[in-house]
């Protein structure tokens, strides 16, 4: 299954002329997944080649400005061109009386469906190949960071030799499949005779951290992300300007990323202040070699790592 990844801004507080705000885009397998929607969301989603009519659920860190500002005149364009699917919108406490705020700024009553949802810890979000997490960050308002996990594969189910035990294809197959034992007679058939657990692999995992003081309390939720998106909108040098406004230093960013042990970092959410983001990037790879910028407009397709077995 196809998982892509789309920087649709990077830029903290206000944009620039060489960034967009801080948004991302998630796809997978069909569905698109936004994680933010600043300022521009819409004519940067058009740029990188990804439909705004066809978003799934929108999941909001938090409600400043920059992060949340681009929501009113996504959905009254949702509106013109006349969406007919329901639209998910998760976000801290409060989403629902936001969301209304924002149909009110737009001027408009929507004619599809919009389901609010207060994120909590833990997961948000649970289909057949995949879950979304969220968890608590250290900002100066409720901040969420969230996890994309796709679903573990165990193993290869061996039709041939389930029909040759005297399983009837059809549920009991999907039992066998998902670990369960079944009865076929009097004969018990287990999942080890007819799965080749050397088949199996990990599910792709994405961590998205948006804004927060860098800080062990999320370390436990992004472990062994293949790719963790987190905010760097500093360098070391202003480490009390990070604290002050409960941000992250790229070096911390890094550092969170090591403890981790995620496979790749890339920065984004950079201060005004950096027209070149060379320093930033330099700091990180100094603590975690496998850092790189996650400029406007960048694509990453994650392919499917089928050496990592599950143990």
């Amino acid at each position: 299954m196809e998982l892509r990844l789309f920087f649709l801004g990077s830029g903290c507080s206000a944009p620039t002329k060489e960034r967009n705000l801080t948004s991302i885009a998630l796809q997978f397998h069909g569905k698109v997944f936004l994680f933010d929607c600043a300022e521009g969301t819409q004519q940067q989603m058009m740029k990188a080649g990804i439909s705004y009519m066809k978003i799934d659920a929108i999941f909001f860190s938090h409600f400043h400005a920059d992060h949340f500002l681009g929501l009113p005149g996504l959905l009254a364009t949702m509106n013109m061109y006349e969406r007919d699917v329901p639209l998910a919108i998760y976000g801290p406490r409060g989403i629902e009386a936001r969301v209304e705020l924002a149909l009110k700024i737009a001027g408009i009553r929507p004619d599809f469906e919009i389901n609010c949802i207060e994120l909590k810890k833990g997961t948000v979000l649970k289909e057949e190949g995949f879950s979304i997490n969220a968890f608590p960050l250290k900002h100066n308002t409720a901040c969420f960071g969230f996890s994309f996990k796709e679903k573990d594969k165990l193993g290869k189910f061996i039709r041939e030799r389930a029909i040759a035990l005297g399983v009837p294809v059809g549920p009991l197959f999907a039992k066998l499949q998902s670990g369960k034992a079944v009865k076929v007679g009097k004969k018990i058939v287990k999942p080890a005779d007819v799965m080749d657990y050397s088949k199996g692999r990990r599910g792709r995992k994405v961590s998205i951290v948006l804004d927060t003081r860098a800080s062990d309390s999320y370390v436990e939720y992004i472990k062994e992300s293949d790719i963790l998106i987190h905010e760097a909108v500093f360098t070391s040098d202003l480490i009390d300007r990070a604290i002050e406004t409960f941000h992250s230093t790229a070096r911390e960013a890094a550092e969170i990323a090591k403890k981790a042990r995620c496979k790749k970092l890339y920065l984004t959410h950079f201060s005004t202040r950096y027209e070149n983001l060379e320093a930033l990037l330099n700091e990180a790879r100094e603590v975690f070699p496998n850092t790189y910028i996650g400029k406007d407009l960048l694509k990453i397709t994650l392919p499917m790592n089928p050496e990592e077995r599950i143990v």
